[in-house]
């Protein structure tokens, strides 16, 4: 199956260079969900590009019977960070123009739903098929009005430009996927709407964390929040309804380099989702992880309790008991003594769940995180 490949522009440079990116759709012959996938929203992450080549060579080889619906595949989906460099390090996690994070930039539709309370009272009576097209036609009327604003003299910032082409691609998706990886060095996992727990162990890996509260202006969370509100209100009025939509994020591996397992790790998950989802109608078995899922609170950090440089430190995935060393940072000084060493405990039992990639420290830099014991079981 060949799919079709579209290109769209991002923004023209003072140079005159256009930057953009490419689009792979594969239509299947049965019309169905549409899945949105993207890699490489910050500009060190580039693990997911892998995977995304590897998903495009496997649907290549099936035929349109073998897809229901559509898959819409986007790598390297911020040029402008991907290309954005300090000396010999990627760095592009932030728009070096405005300072913005990339993935806390999107247009949330639930934040400016003033209405939703009258809404959800029209559409009592209906099934949820209905309203979701009823509530999928407001969300796109309050896009198009956002969409005008880049046509007017005053223009909008670029981060607005950039957020209406990439959002524009998944406004109507019924899963998304935003691959991305640790800024430093970590395992793989990903993130979990507490509404969508069930769906988690079909990516197959081990961890999970359990988002409980967010800003909603993250690229997974801008897509789901309006449709988790939407969910709310009706229960609130007697109508439970769960729609059929998700949104994930995947952490695999870390900035700056193609970890060849978190590459397969990534690759299989979503194939494995894909055929729960009935997307791919595979011959292959469908498994399951015992996925361990744990919020943000079962995650301690370590910073620096003063500057140094850490001579020796755990590894990652180690696990740790409480009051072992976990790293040792050489503080050196300047009144007139020796460098020293000073060594670090672990507060409590655990998985080394993330480290820092540089090993030179200022006061109150981050070290490592460790994932307590007595929540990941």
């Amino acid at each position: 199956m060949i799919p079709t490949i579209t290109n769209f522009d991002l923004g023209k440079l003072a140079s005159g260079d256009t930057l953009s990116l490419q689009v792979y759709k594969f239509i299947g012959k049965q019309p169905g969900k549409k899945v949105y996938i993207q890699s490489n929203l910050h500009g060190a992450e580039i693990v997911g590009n892998a995977v995304i080549q590897q998903l495009i060579e496997f649907l290549s080889t099936l035929n349109e019977s073998q897809i229901t619906g559509e898959i819409w595949l986007v790598p390297a989906c911020n040029p402008l960070g991907t290309n954005q460099r300090s000396h010999c390090f990627s760095t592009g996690r932030f728009n070096s123009y405005d300072g913005s994070n990339w993935n806390r930039i999107f247009w949330n539709y639930e934040k400016e739903c003033d209405d939703l309370d009258a809404f959800a009272r029209s559409q009592l009576n209906y099934s949820a098929e209905i309203i979701r097209k009823n509530y999928l036609a407001k969300i796109n009327q309050a896009w198009q009005k956002e969409l005008e604003k880049i046509t007017q003299p005053s223009s909008v910032p670029y981060r607005h430009f950039y957020r209406s082409q990439i959002q524009s691609l998944c406004l109507d998706a019924d899963y998304v996927i935003d691959i991305h990886s640790s800024s430093n060095q970590g395992i793989d996992f990903l993130f979990c709407f507490q509404e969508r727990e069930a769906s988690a162990a079909y990516f197959l890996l081990e961890y999970g964390i359990l988002m409980s509260e967010y800003d909603g202006n993250a690229f997974d969370e801008a897509f789901l929040k309006p449709w988790l509100a939407l969910e709310k209100k009706l229960a609130e009025l007697g109508k439970n309804i769960k729609f059929e939509m998700e949104s994930w994020t995947l952490e695999l591996g870390a900035g700056m380099v193609m970890n060849p397992q978190s590459v397969s790790k990534g690759f299989k998950g979503i194939k494995n989702y894909l055929t729960y989802k009935q997307i791919l109608n595979s011959a292959e078995s469908l498994t399951k992880e015992n996925i361990k899922l744990v919020t943000r609170d079962d995650v301690k950090s370590y910073y620096a309790p003063t500057g140094g440089m850490i001579k020796s430190r755990v590894t990652l995935g180690t696990r740790v008991k409480k009051g072992e060393k976990i790293y040792q940072l050489l503080s050196l000084n300047k009144q007139g003594k020796s460098p020293k060493n000073i060594d670090i405990f672990a507060e409590t039992d655990g998985l080394i769940f993330d480290v820092s990639t540089n090993q030179c420290v200022n006061q109150g830099e981050y070290i490592l995180d460790i994932l307590i014991a007595n929540n990941e079981q």
